[in-house]
């Protein structure tokens, strides 16, 4: 290569040195511009910090009042009374056509100037430098409001709406049935309100927030009483004690006792029984109430009624054919009754209501064990088991028609299976009332004029009886001395006295077929029989005595005057008679072997002659 050829190519890179000279002078320039720009700018910025530094940035307003370029103290004055919010704005709280209006500085609403002007000092004042310039140009271009801080004190709130409260607040109160002696009268019911405090503050809330006024709704929870209309319960009182109530022996009944009752309870005595009780309606909503009348008191009222009305049932009286082995009712059998107070108590419930005061007596009617349609096969009265005969010859008048009264009560008379016969049961009162006539009877030691002489002789016949049908003799007292009547059949040691209620003879008809008693009093033969049908189980009864010891002979004869009789006339009232122990034994057997055994034993005293005389006319 030549020198020549080297040096043509310098002029060829001369004008592109120029163009990028060019180009780094504009750039400085450009740069330098932005830079001067910037610093400018940022001197200008620093110029508006410095300028409102401790002044509040222009453009911020706080409700309606401008405080651009204020000092905080100078904002606060501006400030201080243009908040009228707590004491000019009323709030009203509403319940129905019940309303409270209070002030909102009342509720405990304040303006809280200082915190106030802080938040709009704090504007364009955040640590970001750009958030807070770019605030600053908000509040310069186009304003910026600051809310107002409020101090809502809800303790205050709360004060006056619990004084709200209590006058809005009540129980639910059931209508209610009031009893003043006879006279009804009823109660309205009272729908329960309660103020539903956190709902109605909150109510307050929302307003309080956005600075409103205006009405609150009360928020009011309120509750049905359970019971609301107590009429229809009134109603029932009022029938109740309209009249008397009068409880009485039902038709049915009533021929047991035609003379007892009826029996009254007076309005004033029926209002202290009322009682009301509580039941739920139909579909579980609430309830009402129902009237009745107290149980206890009625059962006090109807216990006493009891003894007076309670009947035993009475079996059919029967005669014994001996022919045809067949029984015919001689007396008509009778339901026995008892009161059923609970049954009764129902009725008069049921019935206190109505018009129909009258209410019957609720009995159970108790059927007789032998009722009069019933057959010898069926009580197993089938054959006579047992028989017994007492004489008493040279017996008085008197004494012969106490006999005969005496006998006719047990004649015809049922004993039940398993009954132990009580002989001053069945021989009931003995008096004049009861047919009874005066005669002689043994009384603390002496023979003495008495109602009722000559019943002996049926309790010792009755004894004999029982003695060989083999029942178990239960109770039985001889007399006190030996009574010659009973010489004649079984003899000595088988008599038995009874002296009701005191003294008693006593047996069991210990077999499963019931037993009849038939009586026959033989005035002509001077004889009583006892006899004794059933059905046979196989007894069979042997007798061995008496057996008579410790004899004691008798004293002398007694004479005592008789004002009732004439000169010489004389009349024997005891008859002497010695005084002896006796025993008698009897085994009873069933079907060959021996069921029970057992000793009679008897003791009786000696007894003098004692004759009656004229006055003067004792013997020496």
């Amino acid at each position: 290569m030549s020198v020549e050829s080297q040096t043509q190519t310098v002029p060829a890179f001369f004008p592109r040195r120029i163009t990028n000279t060019w180009m780094v002078r504009i750039t400085l320039i450009i740069v330098s511009i932005f830079i001067l720009t910037n610093l400018i700018a940022a001197l200008l910025l620093a110029g508006y910090q410095i300028y409102y530094d401790g002044l509040i940035y222009p453009g911020v307003h706080v409700w309606g009042v401008d405080v651009s370029g204020r000092t905080p103290a100078e904002a606060a004055s501006a400030l201080n009374g243009e908040f009228t919010y707590p004491q000019m704005t009323t709030i009203t709280f509403r319940d129905g056509e019940s309303v409270w209006p209070v002030s909102a500085a009342e509720l405990g609403i304040q303006f809280d100037v200082e915190r106030t002007v802080q938040n709009a000092y704090q504007v364009g004042r955040q640590p970001n430098i750009l958030a807070a310039v770019g605030q600053q140009i908000q509040a310069w271009r186009t304003g910026l409001v600051v809310s107002p801080v409020l101090v809502y004190d809800q303790r205050a709130a709360d004060v006056r709406m619990q004084m709200i409260a209590a006058q809005i607040n009540r129980p639910a109160i059931d209508a209610n049935l009031i009893i003043n002696g006879t006279d009804v009268s009823t109660t309205p019911a009272q729908i329960g309100r309660q103020v539903d405090m956190a709902a109605t503050m909150s109510n307050l809330n929302f307003m309080i927030t956005r600075l409103e006024d205006g009405e609150v709704p009360v928020v009011v929870i309120e509750t049905k009483p359970q019971i609301m209309d107590a009429e229809a319960a009134a109603q029932t009182a009022r029938a109740i004690l309209a009249s008397d109530i009068i409880v009485k022996i039902p038709d049915a009944a009533k021929a047991a006792q035609t003379d007892a009752g009826p029996w009254l309870a007076e309005r004033n005595a029926l209002a202290a029984m009322i009682l009301l009780d509580r039941e739920a309606n139909e579909g579980g909503e609430g309830q009402h109430y129902t009237v009745r009348l107290n149980e206890d008191l009625l059962r006090g009222f109807l216990n006493p009624l009891i003894e007076q009305l309670d009947r035993e049932p009475v079996n059919a009286r029967f005669v014994f054919d001996e022919r045809a082995k067949t029984i015919a009712p001689v007396q008509a059998s009778i339901q026995g009754r008892h009161l059923n107070v609970p049954s009764t108590i129902q009725m008069i419930n049921q019935m206190a209501p109505t018009a129909d005061h009258e209410i019957p007596l609720v009995f159970d009617m108790i059927a007789p064990g032998a009722p009069d349609t019933a057959t010898g096969q069926q009580l197993g009265v089938t054959e006579m088991i047992s028989s017994a005969t007492t004489y008493f010859s040279g017996s008085s008048e008197a004494r012969r028609a106490n006999i005969a009264t005496a006998a006719a009560k047990f004649n015809g008379l049922m004993i039940a299976p398993g009954e132990e016969v009580s002989y001053s049961k069945y021989l009931g009162d003995v008096s004049a009332e009861t047919g009874f006539t005066e005669g002689l009877i043994i009384y603390n030691g002496r023979t003495i004029k008495g109602i009722g002489g000559g019943v002996c002789q049926t309790s010792t016949t009755a004894f004999q009886a029982a003695f060989y049908a083999g029942f178990p003799i239960n109770e039985r007292t001889p007399h006190g001395y030996w009574v010659h009547y009973y010489d004649g059949g079984e003899g000595k040691g088988m008599d038995a006295t009874v002296y009701t209620p005191v003294v008693d003879l006593k047996f069991t008809n210990d077999t499963p077929y019931w037993l009849l008693i038939e009586t026959f009093y033989d005035s002509a033969n001077s004889s009583l029989t006892y006899k004794f049908f059933s059905t046979s189980d196989g007894r069979t009864v042997q007798k061995d005595g008496p057996y008579v010891s410790n004899i004691v002979p008798h004293g002398p004869s007694h004479y005592e005057e008789n004002p009732e009789l004439a000169a010489g006339q004389v009349k024997q009232v005891e008859w002497p008679v010695d005084g002896f122990d006796v025993v008698v034994n009897r085994t009873v057997y069933k079907d060959g072997a021996v069921l029970y055994q057992d000793r009679f034993f008897s003791q009786y005293i000696p007894w003098d002659a004692v004759y009656q005389v004229a006055p003067g006319s004792r013997p020496n």
